[in-house]
């Protein structure tokens, strides 16, 4: 099977995946997602954010954010979720002048 074939199929699946877990529990898929977030703003250190600040979003990533996108809802309930912690580190990191 052809690379791009194999992530075609993966990418399909991601979003099946992530469709499955809106209509099943919306609320469970948008707590794991934030506290994925939040325990990595939580336990990395300022130069690893730094650094990974520049790095290209996984696939996982850019599913989840075109999620995001498309329910204003969801959105809302994530953002208010990670927020705080995460402008926190921001700002200890100087990553907000």
């Amino acid at each position: 099977m052809r690379t791009s074939t194999r992530v075609g199929i993966i990418i399909a699946v991601l979003i099946l995946v992530v469709a499955a877990g809106a209509w099943a529990g919306r609320g469970r898929f948008l707590d794991l997602a934030a506290d994925k977030v939040i325990q990595k703003f939580q336990t990395t250190s300022c130069e690893q954010l730094q650094a990974k600040k520049d790095e290209p979003k996984s696939i996982m990533e850019k599913v989840a954010v075109a999620f995001l996108r498309s329910d204003p809802e969801a959105r809302v309930a994530f953002i208010d979720r990670i927020a705080a912690p995460v402008m926190n580190k921001m700002l200890e990191c100087g990553m907000i002048q």
